[in-house]
């Protein structure tokens, strides 16, 4: 006798299961908890089977026989309709890649064109803030709100610059999957203005020539490592990026061009940098040359010479001359050589060349790192004696480039 609405409404379980039969071999089962759930008995190719077509209310008695209906149509056709559902969650799942999966992937082909530092940077902040809430999601899936609450939490921790990247680094993943076909659009435009900005932050340093000068004067009663000594001596004139200071190598170092070459897998624009090098920086590297020229980095680790010091040596060692973290820091010999050379007149261009700063134009940029070279190398001499005299004590007068030309 078939099912009715009532009669499966009514049905009450008891202390074991029942199964009320309907037709077709359709019937409801309930369990002693009272749950029930629409099952289908069927045979195929000799063997009988039990799938299960939903649970009521969800289903209802007539969305149950559609079901069933639609089941034995493939049943027919000598199709087995629980192979046919497992094969359609397996693509369904193939198709649903998830967040970290995609993430991964863009992050191991765009890797190449990032320093260490900035690659471990970029991942470190998916894992530590990212992957745990959202990375077992189906990227496509994703909503907005979503990925706003995973961000808010980088936020309330007061690490706003941080939320600021991780959304950009999301919102590169995004469109990638867009690319990918794993994703239909890049949900992080939608929270633009949805993150407070981050106050913009100036590396600590000291550009009026009175405090240069006495700066630099301290630096020469540093009572530390000669290579920290030699680091902190050179590091003012040649203005570089503390990361690529430390990483120095002696085989970059040609005396004879009175150059060094720092390899594009060392920028951070991925890009060869050349640094011109004055008569004053040259003389610190061949002092320096007996007591370290004999191994890989001019500024080894005081473990092993195999790792360049510490990120930390040059700003602990301007602690330690008495300089706290908002007044001088190791990257602020490029704001001070900035500064300064700008108010010289020197060449805007031929100054940030020298910075090693982003060239927007990427054809350009391939073919730049040469440029404004005779220019580059007049100028870093022309600062290396302005230092000096400011360390002499000499009361100095910026002679301009143009004068000087």
């Amino acid at each position: 006798m078939a099912l009715t609405d009532v009669a499966v409404r009514n049905a009450k379980p008891g202390p074991k299961t029942i199964r009320l039969k309907d037709e077709r071999g359709l019937h409801l089962e309930i369990s002693p908890k009272g749950g029930k759930w629409w099952r289908l008995r069927y045979w195929i190719s000799g063997k009988e089977r039990l799938i299960s077509l939903g649970t009521y209310p969800d289903t209802s008695l007539k969305d149950a026989r559609e079901r069933r209906d639609e089941a034995r149509k493939l049943i027919a056709n000598g199709i087995d309709p629980s192979q046919t559902r497992k094969e359609e969650k397996a693509g369904i799942a193939a198709v649903a890649v998830t967040f970290e999966k995609v993430a991964r992937e863009w992050f191991s082909k765009f890797k190449e064109n990032w320093t260490d530092s900035h690659a471990d940077r970029t991942i470190r902040r998916f894992e530590m803030d990212v992957f745990p809430w959202i990375g077992e999601r189906p990227i496509r899936d994703i909503l907005a709100p979503e990925l706003l609450t995973t961000i808010r939490r980088i936020e309330a921790r007061g690490a706003i610059e941080t939320a600021h990247r991780t959304m950009q680094n999301c919102g590169q993943v995004f469109r990638y999957a867009v690319a990918s076909g794993h994703a239909e659009r890049d949900i992080s435009a939608d929270l633009r203005g949805a993150i407070p900005p981050s106050k913009e932050k100036h590396h600590a340093s000291v550009t009026d020539p009175k405090d240069v000068a006495a700066l630099l004067r301290i630096i020469e009663t540093y009572q530390g490592s000669f290579v920290t000594m030699s680091a902190l001596r050179l590091a003012p004139m040649l203005f570089v990026r503390p990361g690529e200071l430390r990483h120095a190598e002696w085989s970059e170092i040609d005396f004879d061009k009175a150059e060094w070459r720092i390899p594009a897998a060392k920028m951070k624009m991925r890009e060869q940098h050349i640094v011109p090098l004055c008569r004053q920086a040259i003389a610190i590297m061949r002092e320096l040359h007996p007591l370290t020229g004999a191994g890989r980095y001019l500024f080894p680790s005081v473990r092993t010479s195999a790792r360049p010091m510490s990120e930390n040596t040059v700003n602990a060692a301007l602690r330690r001359l008495g300089y706290a973290k908002d007044e001088m820091t190791g990257h602020g010999f490029r704001s001070m050589a900035s500064t300064l050379l700008n108010e010289m007149g020197w060449n805007r261009d031929a100054i940030e060349r020298q910075l090693a700063h982003a060239e927007r134009n990427s054809i350009r940029a391939a073919y730049n790192f040469a440029e404004f070279l005779p220019e580059r190398r007049r100028m870093m001499q022309a600062w290396a004696d302005y230092l000096e005299k400011l360390q002499a004590g000499a009361k100095v007068t910026p002679i301009h480039a143009a004068a000087g030309e």
